[in-house]
């Protein structure tokens, strides 16, 4: 036996393909040979939400004062790749695959334009109203409200399981602050699919950031290899084993090396968890009294400089500075626009007003556009 495949767990761990978890708000008859969740991921693939992932932004889709790059990650292209590891994860581990694959593949999809600046701006702009924005719920509220795909419901109808992973995936909610998700098991622990998902989004994004950050040329590869011991490790075995490849293709060997040392710490890190807790069964998993996926404290510690240096010299580097300040006032203005004027708003969302209120009506609206769409309807405002 090797030794990836000593860390599948228990399978009584895994969420079965039938049960509670399966139960979907509106009963459907059971598919010929589709899974309850190959269902669901399908549903969120197909879904125009999803889709405009491809133009929301992700760390940055073009450098100031320059058009969109073709190669920087699109929101979209990252849900891809948290979902490739997502699924390498699972099927290590002998989790639940079309579980974590839709989970992750659903897992950004409440994401505003202009990535984290964006929703910044809405979460700003909704505090005035004693409201606040979270792209978790916001993404609960697409998938089963606003999607429109079925003559017989609205929303994707998709499963329980797949619903408590999006609101649970990254965060606890407090049951007292949000009485709206009593149907999520708010007092227990989202199953290891669920789980998993935050750890791989990390994990996706740190690798990727850095090498679109390299690409851009805001970082340069001297200033990473100082700030980031662990990416400085294996850039020098690479150098070492292949000291006449080309810079580029040096540095795409290292934040592979690095990813899979990533993925790979990660798996064992949950088996050797789940072992000493003696976790057998999915109730184990629930109950236990913290999250299971977690890096070993190493390659945790690892982790944490590189996300530091990665928020200090790529997020918030003076360039990007300019980015945000920019996504702000978008945001900002809009808001403003349309809550001083709601006519203006779509007839699909104007007739919301009544039962959602006019501030939240306003951020659903803002909040499913894309970066193109929101800059030329800001323009248009301007008169421009």
């Amino acid at each position: 036996m090797s030794s990836e495949s000593q860390n599948v767990l228990p399978a009584e761990i895994a969420v079965p393909q039938a049960g509670e978890l399966t139960s979907r708000v509106h009963p459907e008859p059971p598919h010929a040979y589709r899974t309850p969740f190959a269902r669901d991921g399908a549903r969120v693939l197909h879904a125009k939400a999803f889709r405009r992932l491809a133009g929301k932004t992700q760390v940055f889709t073009r450098l100031p004062g320059e058009h969109p790059g073709d190669h920087f990650r699109s929101r979209l292209t990252h849900t891809l790749e948290v979902a490739q590891i997502a699924r390498t994860l699972a099927t290590a581990l002998g989790l639940n695959v079309e579980l974590t694959e839709a989970l992750a593949l659903v897992h950004d999809i409440g994401h505003p334009p202009f990535g984290h600046a964006g929703e910044k701006a809405l979460d700003h702009a909704l505090k005035a109203h004693g409201l606040s924005f979270d792209h978790n719920l916001h993404a609960l509220r697409i998938v089963t409200w606003f999607e429109e795909r079925y003559a017989a419901f609205r929303g994707l109808n998709l499963t329980l399981a797949v619903r408590e992973g999006i609101v649970k995936h990254s965060r606890d909610y407090d049951p007292v602050m949000h009485p709206e998700l009593t149907a999520y098991f708010l007092d227990q622990r989202p199953p290891i699919e669920a789980q998993l998902i935050d750890l791989a989004d990390e994990i996706a994004y740190l690798t990727a950031d850095l090498d679109d950050g390299l690409d851009s040329g805001i970082l340069t590869l001297d200033q990473v290899r100082a700030g980031m011991p662990l990416f400085r490790a294996f850039h020098d075995a690479v150098r070492a084993e292949e000291p006449n490849a080309a810079m580029r293709l040096t540095i795409s060997e290292t934040l592979r090396r690095i990813l899979n040392a990533l993925v790979t710490d990660l798996m064992r890190e949950v088996h050797a968890r789940v072992k000493a807790l003696r976790i057998a069964t999915l109730e184990d998993v629930r109950r236990t009294p913290g999250r299971i996926v977690a890096l070993s404290p190493a390659l945790e510690a690892e982790r944490a400089v590189a996300k530091t240096f990665l928020y200090a010299n790529l997020y918030n580097s003076p360039g990007m500075e300019e980015v945000h300040r920019h996504a702000e006032a978008v945001v900002e203005s809009l808001f403003a626009h349309f809550m001083a004027d709601p006519g203006l708003l779509p007839d699909d969302h104007r007739v919301l007003i009544g039962t959602e209120g006019l501030a939240r009506t306003v951020t659903d609206y803002i909040a499913g556009m894309t970066d193109s769409f929101i800059e030329q309807m800001w323009m248009r405002m301007r008169g421009r």
